[in-house]
């Protein structure tokens, strides 16, 4: 089992693999997810983007479970994440029984859905902002100030991988992945809920398998999930290109 450095230490690794051909921008915000919630011990995480575009939107959520996704759509308006969005600087974990009046009815779905602390970190680099990630727990203390300062620091780690994906490769391809996000998402999450009961297993080991056979067989995430929720299984892996004839043009 891996310390929590190590886990640390990957996670910083995963973060600085955009670079490879066949990159995966839904794969990359939803193992941050992941990797957040495991190390910080909280109860859910989400990333909110504005990008490309001016409205905040949720790629990649955890888990969207009907309770945590009516919070999101919440918080796209008001709270924390829109707050470390506007001003690109740190919202500390704040009590919701003790939120500012701003917060509305985020503050008030928030509590209802079992929060007690919700905080934020921007997603920024020098003067570009592109969203924030929402951290939320239902436990009795708040966030560590030093497990904040490192969240900043794999935002800040994911932001300047998204830029250079986007600086690096076909930009109109990253902005599509984008873009279709919320969709993709959907599409993951029955995929793990699917592999979950028909393999006896939780949706993170789900999510690890459906992770593992996109990435062994250079596929996308989200073109794996979708034939899962499909078909009921796995896609093959692609089958390798016919060998030329040297004689053939």
């Amino acid at each position: 089992m891996m310390s929590r450095e190590q886990k640390i230490a990957e996670t910083f690794v995963e973060l600085a693999d955009t670079l490879v051909a066949d990159f995966d921008v839904i794969d990359f915000l939803q193992q941050l997810t992941v990797r957040c919630r495991d190390i910080f011990a909280v109860s859910d995480v989400a990333v909110l983007l504005g990008y490309p575009g001016p409205q905040l939107y949720s790629p990649a959520p955890c888990d969207p479970s009907p309770t945590l996704a009516t919070v999101l759509d919440l918080a796209l308006g008001e709270g924390p994440a829109v707050e470390a969005y506007r001003t690109a600087s740190v919202i500390s974990p704040g009590n919701l029984a003790t939120a500012p009046v701003a917060w509305g009815d985020f503050t008030v779905q928030a509590r209802e859905a079992g929060y007690t602390y919700a905080s934020a970190v921007p997603m920024r680099l020098r003067e570009d902002t592109l969203g924030s990630m929402l951290l939320l727990r239902a436990t009795d203390s708040p966030l560590p100030a030093d497990d904040l300062v490192m969240a900043q620091a794999f935002a800040d780690a994911a932001t300047i991988g998204l830029l250079h994906a986007r600086a690096l490769k076909d930009t109109e391809t990253v902005n599509a992945q984008l873009h279709t996000a919320l969709h993709s998402r959907i599409t993951i999450e029955q995929a793990k809920g699917f592999l979950a009961a028909h393999r006896n297993t939780s949706l993170d080991d789900a999510f690890t398998a459906l992770r593992r056979h996109a990435r062994t067989h250079r596929l996308l995430l989200t073109a794996v999930a979708r034939h899962v929720v499909d078909t009921g299984g796995l896609p093959l892996p692609p089958a390798a290109a016919p060998r030329r004839h040297p004689a053939e043009g």
